[in-house]
């Protein structure tokens, strides 16, 4: 069987992530912030990205739900 590579899944899959990190990180910064490192340290990243890049987040949210709401 021959598996099929949905770029669109990825990138949503990687838009969620970073904007519940950075939601998680908004209620509990505790919970992320002891782990900036290691495998867990993603999570960390990611909510950073989402604090710092939040406006740039928020339009690729935008033009994904509308791709995937009417284009698809």
């Amino acid at each position: 069987m021959s598996a099929i590579f949905n770029f669109q899944s990825l990138l949503t899959v990687i838009l969620l992530l970073i904007c519940t990190c950075a939601y998680i990180r908004s209620l509990t910064p505790s919970v992320l912030d002891r782990n900036k490192t290691g495998l867990l340290g993603i999570f960390w990243k990611c909510a950073r990205i989402g604090e710092q890049k939040s406006p740039s987040v928020a339009v690729c949210c935008i033009v994904m739900a509308f791709s995937i709401l009417f284009i698809q």
